[in-house]
């Protein structure tokens, strides 16, 4: 691909692609080509100048060299990918607001009176007609006072006031339902699924292959803990699967052979074999989009607060106008009330700003999955760190492998990586990742893997039972022994490591030393965070206590608890809730979930367990620990948005009322001042808070 460097800094390089014109299909995947690729740190792709603005770490070669081997036909981008990016909504909304413009001025200025003053009055019959149902139903809500000033102004010959209105009001709504739009996309999207490889059960054995060479009518295995990545029948097995992204119920529903699983969801406990029916297509996409549409979960409790405020007031300012006209007898002193209301201002500057919000959790690589976790958020006081992959390094990396029984480190390595591969957690990712390193390559040589949370894994190879996992599990639970004569050995394992303990037929047959290290930037995060006023900062962690102490003195925690179960974590969260403690719980195993699922707001890291991702809330990425410290800012933010904008409706547009009311200002002022300053608000509030 051919290319020009149009402005360069240190990080940062825009590029000007040498091509006429690009399409939306061409930008997105250039976007995706780009941001695949670990030097980028982020990339933007702008269709209609062809430029493109690259951040990226490391060396400008390996940007240059990307550009110039990339071509549009060789790149294989998902299909959901090209369905969903959103730059067309986005497009098809600028012309829109663009037309809106253009259309409304040139009329205003072109266009005879009296075809103005007719093609007003038939436009107002929409507003009116909104308003009478309203009526209808027994309510005196916001679009009633519109129908009332719309209708007054046309009643009244002034044509300039209603069209006006409804120009302003129309704004309004393109720009509400813009922002709403492209918000619920962008959070379907991050909702939507990132299954790279999947197990594919063949006639004799499983086998891990990437999800993109799966085809409708194989069988694949989830087992617990993993998201299901396709539509299909279960097969074989049964589980407890959440459907929470699906249906927002976060109870469990129970499936066995002859069940429909349904791509997206989890399964809890169990494992299941699916025949997968479809591989392709945007329908876990728009069922994401129809349940949160249907649901409440976007909206925050300021929002419906201002919501309900909003329609609340309408009577009032309906009264006002009847009394004003009573007192005066003078429709301009009344009408000046009637073209000011606290209503339009309210629902469209308060969810453009949680919308907007949201989107800017975006850019950090921070998915929030509704308004109301973000108000959540700014109110908390404790917040509660899993160690393993969150406080700590989201790969650990495995140091050492010591012998117990004779077999030598590579093939006791083989064996755990055989094994944990099957389950997602940092540990295990450790041991697959080291097996991988030395080419300790294997088959299937176990039976069923049998996953016991927060303990470890138990099987059988060659009729024999193996174990891995906690010490807690493979010696007080299942009661394995250490060989004769190695008890001196056992007691001089580092102690600056974690281990993990695998034992054949009961007895300890080789101890995996994992380093474990503390994130750099974790004390520092924790400090950050004590000052955005957060009064308790807790860690809870599976590891012995030696461990676990020594990280809270170098971290700073006020509290840490060690060697605790998923139940404890979800127990501690309930506790500090019944105190009447607002709780954010941080973790990335599937022993996490009880616990992310239990508190105000689950954050998940975003390389962690799958299960955790879809029952947290929000969901951070793995790199920076400091992406908490700008949440918490960004909602602070949020709230002192929100109550900024509501002093100010209410200060303006009450000045503006009395004004009219006094005879200062006309109606026609009013309503321009009004819906000017509820336009200016709205745009306002689609600004970036950091």
């Amino acid at each position: 691909m051919k290319f020009i460097i149009k402005h360069e800094m240190k990080g940062r390089m825009r590029v000007r692609l040498s091509q006429k014109r690009m399409t939306y299909e061409q930008a997105d995947i250039l976007q995706y080509y780009l941001l695949c690729n670990e030097s980028v740190k982020l990339a933007k792709v702008y269709d209609r100048t062809c430029d493109a603005v690259i951040n990226y770490t490391g060396d400008r070669k390996e940007v240059i060299r990307l550009l110039q081997e990339f071509h549009y036909q060789t790149v294989e981008v998902p299909a959901d990918v090209l369905a969903t990016s959103g730059r067309e909504v986005n497009a098809q909304y600028q012309e829109k607001l663009f037309n809106k413009v253009v259309f409304h001025y040139a009329r205003k200025w072109f266009l005879p009176y009296p075809l103005n003053a007719c093609y007003t009055s038939v436009m107002s019959l929409k507003y009116i007609w909104k308003g009478i149902k309203c009526l209808w139903a027994r309510k005196i809500e916001v679009p009633v006072l519109d129908a009332t000033a719309i209708g007054v102004s046309v009643a009244r010959w002034d044509f300039s006031t209603a069209g006006s209105v409804m120009f302003l009001l129309g704004i309004g709504e393109i720009l509400e339902e813009w922002t709403h739009k492209k918000s619920v996309d962008d959070l379907a999207r991050t909702m939507s699924l990132n299954v790279s490889k999947v197990w594919l059960k063949t006639e004799d054995q499983e086998v891990l292959v990437p999800a993109s060479k799966i085809k409708a009518g194989d069988r694949i295995v989830i087992r617990m803990g993993t998201v299901i990545p396709f539509d299909g029948d279960i097969v074989d097995g049964e589980a407890m699967i959440n459907q929470a992204s699906l249906t927002g119920e976060s109870v469990s529903v129970r499936k066995t052979v002859g069940s429909y699983a349904y791509a997206g969801t989890v399964v809890e406990e169990g494992e299941i074999t699916v025949g997968v029916k479809q591989v392709s297509g945007n329908s876990r996409f728009d069922k994401i989009v129809t349940m949160i549409e249907e649901s409440e979960k976007l909206k925050s409790g300021v929002e419906s607060k201002a919501e309900h405020l909003a329609d609340r007031l309408v009577p009032y300012s309906l009264g006002g106008t009847a009394l004003t006209y009573l007192l005066t007898r003078n429709v301009t002193k009344a009408l000046s009330i009637l073209m000011v209301d606290f209503s339009c201002a309210l629902k469209l500057s308060m969810p453009i700003s949680v919308l907007s919000a949201i989107r800017e959790a975006n850019l950090y690589n921070i998915t929030v999955k509704g308004g109301k976790y973000l108000e959540a958020v700014a109110e908390a006081d404790t917040i509660v760190f899993d160690k393993t992959g969150t406080l700590t390094k989201a790969t650990p990396t495995v140091v050492d492998v010591v012998p117990f029984d004779g077999r030598t480190p590579d093939e006791l390595l083989r064996i755990a990586a055989c094994l944990e591969e099957h389950f997602p957690h940092s540990m295990a990712k450790a041991v697959v990742n080291a097996a991988k390193e030395k080419n300790l390559d294997h088959e299937e040589m176990h039976s069923k893997v049998e996953y016991v949370v927060a303990h470890g894994i138990s099987t059988t190879i060659d009729d024999k039972n193996v174990i891995i996992g906690s010490f807690h599990f493979v010696f007080e639970d299942e009661k394995c022994t250490i060989p004769e004569g190695k008890q001196e050995l056992f007691d001089s394992l580092p102690e600056e490591y974690s281990h993990l303990y695998l034992a054949i037929e009961n007895q300890l047959a080789g101890v995996i030393c994992i380093e474990d290290p503390l994130r750099e930037e974790a004390k520092t995060v924790v400090a950050e965070l004590k000052k955005t006023g957060f009064g308790k900062i807790v860690m809870m962690t599976g590891d012995s206590d030696r461990t676990a102490s020594a990280i809270a003195k170098r971290v700073g925690v006020d509290e840490y608890y060690s060697e605790v179960l998923p139940e404890d974590k979800a127990a501690f969260v309930e506790k500090e809730k019944a105190a009447g403690r607002k709780v954010i719980m941080i973790g990335d195993g599937i022993n996490d979930s009880p616990a992310l699922s239990a508190a105000d707001v689950g954050i998940a890291i975003s390389n962690g367990a799958e299960i955790a991702r879809e029952i947290a809330d929000i969901t951070v990425g793995a790199d920076d620990l400091g992406q908490i410290v700008t949440l918490r800012r960004l909602s602070n933010r949020l709230m002192k948005r929100i109550q900024s904008n509501y002093r100010f409706i209410v200060g303006f547009n009450s000045g503006l009322i009395v004004l009219g009311v006094t005879g200062v200002i006309q109606p026609t002022t009013s309503a321009l001042l009004h819906n000017t300053s509820t336009l200016a608000i709205g745009l306002k509030s689609m600004k970036n808070l950091l």
